[in-house]
């Protein structure tokens, strides 16, 4: 007996905010949409963990901030409050076996070294500007960006050691990969779409200046809320046949049929789609040279925020790992006290390697020497990492190396006859963030409905 066919307009794959948003504006444009989900929730890369007691934590895409502005009104559309991030009092930084409190942006380090990790960061805003949105291979001395790394560059930029080592700390918690790993025209590209890397690295007027209130993944809760018969879950598609007239959406139980399919999973794991005909040779190598990010992220949840009693925001910074970067990650009223640590990039991987128990000592370690002993006794902790996830396999984002953009940029967004590209990974304004998501799923719907006409 044949498998059943159902036809739509639009068959949408992936429930991340590309997919949601997508699916949404095609809706309101009258298209029959179906959404196709391989997890058993909403959100992609964004989860907000819930725990019984009504806590919770966001294991993926947690923050918000200035000139955001798609998300912001999504949030706003769905009656979802923000709430700035924790950052009053002191800073701390661990160098070289000691442990430093300091105000303001500016960290405790040698004169020589600050002076050049602040030209570094200046110099970096300035090429930024140059890069063409749009079309990042178009920008002037493209090429010549394109064929280095952000370590090259780093390592020209800066003759102090200890400026390398905290801008390492900063680009790996911006990108989730080490500098060796990044093109630095990418680099470049992604700073000037986050507006500038002081905006990329800040918690005030920053990109991890607020949260929103029941966690990241809320808004999308909320999305699809209100399309429920438009979404199945639970159903990874294996197979997309693509005629001149038609899509076929091949899952394990149905094939789905439509005019158009929007995918919207990262890159990474397009490769596991089997194509019909093969997607172009252009297209196969950028789907094979787009590898995701490495990041833990470690939870420590206490009956209280104690490092507040001490004047502290939280906040540390330590060259020396295993998490370099911690955030006070607590809730609007301060109900419970909790800390998240990042684990990042070549640390990341390393980390993976360790048992349940010994991630979770490694991490209490390092919360303590930041925060003193109280930090070793949460009432709950937990870790995770999007790269043991089936259908992530890393966060926050594909990282492209060294050629990426100057040999395959155009085709990132190209459409392959009736199938259209979307994610965060596309998008020309925060890409990378939940906002580059929302811009894409917005950007792609437009080019459906006017494909359609």
């Amino acid at each position: 007996m044949d498998e059943p066919i159902t036809t739509y307009d639009v068959i949408v794959v992936g429930a991340g905010y590309a997919g949601l948003t997508a699916t949404q504006d095609l809706l309101k444009a009258g298209k029959r949409v179906l959404l196709l989900e391989a997890r058993d929730r909403v959100g992609g890369r964004v989860h907000t963990q819930q725990f019984d007691d009504g806590s919770y934590v966001d294991l993926g895409g947690a923050w918000v901030g200035p000139s955001q502005d798609r998300i912001y009104a999504l949030a706003r559309a769905y009656g979802v409050e923000t709430f700035k991030t924790f950052d009053t009092g002191k800073s701390t930084q661990f160098f070289r076996g000691q442990v430093k409190r300091y105000k303001g942006l500016i960290p405790p380090l040698p004169v020589g070294a600050l002076i050049s990790l602040d030209r570094a960061i200046k110099k970096m805003n300035r090429m930024a500007k140059a890069v063409d949105l749009a079309a990042p291979w178009n920008t002037p001395n493209a090429r010549q960006l394109d064929s280095m790394t952000l370590a090259t560059w780093m390592e020209k930029q800066m003759h102090f050691s200890v400026a390398r080592q905290f801008f390492k700390v900063a680009a790996e918690a911006i990108w989730a990969a080490d500098p060796a790993e990044i093109s630095l025209l990418h680099a470049l590209f992604y700073v000037k779409s986050g507006r500038n890397l002081d905006t990329l690295m800040n918690v005030k007027d920053g990109a991890q200046e607020e949260r929103f209130v029941g966690g990241a993944q809320t808004v999308a809760n909320r999305m699809v809320a209100t399309f429920p018969e438009q979404i199945v879950y639970n159903t990874p598609v294996r197979a997309i046949l693509q005629t001149d007239e038609q899509v076929q959406v091949v899952t394990e139980h149905v094939t789905y049929k439509a005019r158009y399919v929007i995918v919207t999973v990262p890159p990474a794991l397009q490769s596991r789609i089997d194509f019909q005909p093969l997607l172009p040779a252009q297209r196969a190598q950028l789907i094979q040279r787009l590898p995701m990010g490495a990041v833990w992220k470690c939870y420590a949840i206490y009956d209280k925020p104690f490092w507040r009693d001490q004047g502290l925001n939280g906040l540390a910074a330590t060259p020396d790992g295993p998490i370099t970067v911690t955030f006070d990650n607590s809730p609007r009223d301060g109900s419970q006290g909790v800390l998240m640590g990042f684990v990042l990039g070549n640390q990341a991987q390393a980390f993976s390697i360790l048992s349940d128990e010994d991630r979770k000592r490694a991490a209490l370690n390092a919360f303590a020497t930041f925060f003193g002993p109280a930090a070793r006794q949460p009432v709950r902790y937990l870790d995770h990492s999007f790269m043991n996830e089936e259908w992530s396999r890393g966060c926050y984002a594909g990282v492209p190396g060294p050629g990426l953009w100057t040999t395959l940029g155009p085709v990132l967004r190209q459409p392959v006859g009736r199938i259209h590209w979307a994610g965060t990974e596309t998008s020309d304004v925060w890409n990378g963030y939940i906002d580059g998501a929302v811009r894409s799923g917005e950007r792609v719907a437009k080019e459906v409905i006017i494909s359609d006409e």
